[in-house]
């Protein structure tokens, strides 16, 4: 029984530790992201003032209202890259597919989802299946979210590339 209860206690320490060091640097990583989003939103803007359906301010404020973060700022980096590729001299569907925002955008939210039930699964265990299960699905989220990081990346290597070749 004591051993069991040890395996628990190492578990739950090793969820938390997760989460100290996880939340830091997704902080740190949102920051210099949502205000690189917002820059391109007003760079793009001037590409296709007409193409989009909200204001250069919903580049940051969609990623704080509740629950439409999970879809906001993905209809916003949609509308950001068909301004680029609509720029000047490039017709309406010409140049590349939307794969990298979706590609971005999918292991992003994935990440939060997976995240989101491994702490709602570890808040109800009550065994150490239970907390085992939780760390493995958060150990998934953040795999995922790594790879949700070098999707930003890429995309926003393209997005970038793709506005200073359709401003020019």
């Amino acid at each position: 029984m004591f051993g069991q209860q040890d395996e628990l206690e190492a578990a739950n320490a090793l969820f938390r530790m997760v989460d100290r060091f996880h939340a830091p640097a997704f902080l740190a990583c949102a920051v210099v992201f949502v205000t690189w989003f917002h820059r391109m939103r007003r760079a793009a803007g001037a590409l296709a003032p007409d193409g989009f359906r909200r204001g250069t301010g919903w580049a940051i404020g969609a990623w704080f209202v509740p629950v439409a973060f999970l879809w906001m700022p993905y209809r916003i980096a949609v509308e950001m890259w068909a301004a680029c590729l609509r720029g000047p001299g490039r017709g309406a569907g010409a140049g590349a597919a939307f794969w990298p925002v979706n590609l971005w955008w999918g292991t992003f939210a994935g990440s939060l989802l997976l995240r989101w039930c491994s702490g709602y699964l570890h808040d109800r265990a009550h065994g150490l299946a239970e907390v085992l299960d939780a760390v493995t699905l958060g150990m998934t989220g953040d795999a995922l979210n790594v790879v949700a990081a070098g999707a930003a990346g890429y995309f926003v290597v393209r997005l970038t590339r793709m506005q200073a070749a359709a401003g020019h």
